[in-house]
């Protein structure tokens, strides 16, 4: 008697479902790794503007504090102070020195890494512009890591500073602001 398998033919069948099991592994890596890279890039973005909210704040309490010299902190939205600027150097009135120590600020003095200021966020650049009846625009500018949505227009501090011909960064599309508005009592 001849002994038969009664088992059908299965040769390879474990063998493609270990390669569908890797296929399947790697796509979920590569997910886990654009994750990754969003996250980092998120984190960035949340630096920056923390670290633009602290500069705001600073200058409107700077602005507030020294209320009798207020309107002598304008720089218009086209001189900004900070990267790309040298920053003012006289200190014969609060205004000088709150303006340098700001513009340093900007500039990311607070973090050096061998000569590089490096501790406030990227391009980072400052206005403070008169809006009328004792009001000031306070606004902080940076480049941020990737395109977004443009600023409204009425924003004008830094505007077109951060576009790079020939990519996603074109229109305002990497410029990120906080402004605060400033009021000022006469006395």
């Amino acid at each position: 008697m001849v002994m038969r398998d009664s088992r059908p033919n299965e040769c390879g069948i474990g063998l493609i479902e270990v390669l569908i099991t890797m296929v399947i592994l790697a796509v979920g890596l590569l997910g886990v790794m654009a994750l990754q890279a969003k996250l980092q890039e998120s984190e960035m973005e949340s630096y920056q503007r923390s670290q633009a909210l602290i500069l705001l704040d600073d200058m409107a309490s700077r602005l507030a504090a020294n209320r009798n010299a207020a309107s002598s902190y304008v720089t218009g939205s086209s001189s900004p102070l900070g990267a790309g600027s040298d920053c003012p150097t006289g200190t014969s009135t609060q205004q000088e020195v709150d303006e340098s120590e700001w513009c340093e600020a900007l500039q990311g003095v607070g973090e050096l890494n061998g000569s590089s200021r490096v501790g406030a966020m990227v391009g980072g650049r400052g206005c403070v512009e008169s809006i009328g009846s004792n009001q000031y625009l306070i606004t902080v500018a940076w480049q941020g890591v990737a395109p977004l949505v443009a600023p409204p227009a009425g924003i004008a501090c830094a505007k077109n500073a951060y576009d790079q011909a020939g990519s996603a960064c074109a229109n305002d599309l990497c410029r990120r602001v906080v402004t605060t508005i400033v009021r000022v009592a006469p006395l």
